[in-house]
């Protein structure tokens, strides 16, 4: 397994580890969601199933409220049984061949899950690759935007926010390597 890395912008960290993000103890973790809230494959499927039943309710009573998240958009529960106090969830884009604005949305998916970070006080977040799975995004690419996207995003906080560190856990080592090469072109 690849050493952690990791650099500071304006005094927030943003590391890289391999490994599994219902595992990790950051204050909140991303859920690579889908529009319904309601689970499925990949780290959706195994959020939703560290997570426990209550995770399940949340997302159902969100969904009742204000229907299916659309991509780019993102939503907060409490994290259930996972060591993270928070869970948000966000919605990648399909890809369809970089033509449907794909980009632009998998940066709001960062950015929005980011801004609500900020606005519950959040002081350490963890996101996976989000869209590269079944939604497939190429994955250099993907780690492209997302690195940029956190970056820009760090750039412009406010300097009174919680936020100290951003953490992206990656499932397997060419995942960590595709984001870490995005990370060092910054």
């Amino acid at each position: 397994m690849p050493e952690d890395f990791s650099t500071a912008i304006n005094g927030i960290t943003i590391s890289l580890h391999q490994g599994d993000i219902t595992r990790e103890n950051t204050e909140a973790i991303v859920n690579a969601a889908n529009s319904s809230l309601m689970g499925g494959g990949g780290v959706d499927g195994a959020i939703h199933r560290a997570a426990g039943p209550a995770l399940l309710e949340e997302c159902k009573q969100i969904k009742a409220i204000q229907g299916p998240c659309s991509p780019g958009n993102a939503v907060i529960t409490s994290g259930g049984r996972l060591e993270a106090q928070y869970v948000i969830h966000t919605v990648g884009p399909i890809w369809r061949g970089g033509v449907t604005n794909e980009n632009q949305i998998l940066s709001n998916a960062y950015k929005n899950s980011l801004q609500l970070a900020v606005e519950n006080q959040i002081t350490s977040i963890a996101f996976p690759s989000i869209s590269t799975g079944a939604y497939g995004y190429p994955l250099d690419e993907a780690a492209a935007v997302a690195m940029a996207t956190v970056k820009d995003f760090i750039i412009q906080i406010d300097q009174g926010a919680e936020l100290k560190q951003v953490r992206f856990v990656l499932f397997d080592a060419f995942t960590y390597q595709a984001y870490r090469e995005a990370l060092v072109k910054l």
